[in-house]
């Protein structure tokens, strides 16, 4: 009975829709009604912005292994954690 209300569920609702983009001559983006935005639908000219995406700071390799070393290191701590759910009595001895 669940599993024909969740089918059911799923298959009447509607997804949500973000707001609409628009982006400043500069290919900024911001709100549609913000001071300085574009009609809904304009781009930068394709040169223009290849020429932005070029000029985009890219993440050293170095960097990036940097934080998955960083990340590896923080979940390795969590799994050598000691087991406590604080249920039995000997989890609250004061040893």
């Amino acid at each position: 009975m669940r599993a024909l209300l969740l089918a059911l569920g799923l298959l009447i609702s509607t997804p949500a829709f973000a707001a609409p983009i628009c982006f400043t001559r500069a290919g900024d983006v911001v709100h549609c009604d913000a001071t300085g935005a574009m009609p809904l639908g304009w781009r930068l000219p394709p040169a223009e912005a290849a020429r932005r995406e070029v000029n985009q700071p890219q993440p050293r390799a170095s960097d990036v292994l940097k934080a998955a070393a960083v990340l590896v290191l923080f979940f390795a701590l969590i799994a050598l954690m000691p087991e406590f759910d604080g249920a039995g009595d000997h989890d609250w001895d004061p040893d």
